[in-house]
């Protein structure tokens, strides 16, 4: 393990904590109380606000912004100019024309799980929840939580099929089963959920696989 690398530009709070094998690049922002795990990179511009929480294994690319209080898992991907949102009902000002302060509206983070990955110039809306290893196309608006495994596009955002933990579109193989080209791993959904990965049975090789067929 290594001591995190920031750069001389780079503006970290002294109360942030940057894990082990971790780089904060130029004019990235680390804001007070952030916390990062260990081997996360924060990409040129990228901003992390007020006690977001990052885990391990994190890529935020270049002008990523993280809006308190978000929380990010192991193995997220967030890329460049994506934006996690923090305001439900966004104003400058109150009914009544004041500039509205810190304590005239409540926070409501981006939760992104497990592996999930949200591409680039993507926006998530505040308080939504990004399942585990879902992919977030570029671009795309989303303003409903998004299942795991879920590949999501559009403005707003909507299902157009499943990724595996690969980030790699699964393919149909059978009613309700699928696979993932680049690994073999299979999976099954029920009721608009995926479930899995599987490993197929030797000789099997991810074809057509029924309850039998595959093993935890």
């Amino acid at each position: 393990m290594t001591e995190p690398r920031i750069a001389p530009t780079a503006d970290v709070d002294p109360s942030a904590k940057i894990g082990e094998d971790s780089a904060v690049w130029h004019l990235a922002q680390v804001r007070e109380g952030a916390v990062l795990g260990e081997g996360c990179i924060l990409g040129r511009g990228s901003y992390v606000g007020p006690g977001v929480r990052i885990g391990d294994r994190v890529k935020l690319q270049n002008y990523a912004l993280v809006y308190e209080p978000a929380v990010l898992e192991d193995g997220v991907f967030i890329g460049p100019a994506a934006v996690l949102t923090n305001d439900v009902y966004p104003r400058s000002t109150d009914v009544d024309g004041a500039l509205k302060r810190d304590g005239d509206w409540t926070a409501a983070g981006v939760v992104v799980r497990e592996g999930a990955s949200v591409g680039a110039r993507a926006v998530v809306v505040a308080g939504r929840t990004i399942g585990r290893h879902a992919l977030v196309a570029a671009g795309a608006v989303v303003t409903k939580d998004v299942p795991d495994f879920a590949l999501v596009a559009g403005v707003p955002a909507r299902r157009m099929g499943w990724v595996g933990r690969a980030g790699v579109p699964l393919e149909q193989v059978s009613p309700g089963r699928w696979r993932c080209p680049a690994k073999g791993e299979l999976y099954t959904e029920h009721d608009g959920a995926l479930s899995g990965p599987y490993a197929a049975l030797d000789g099997q090789d991810g074809q057509s696989p029924t309850d039998k067929d595959i093993t935890p």
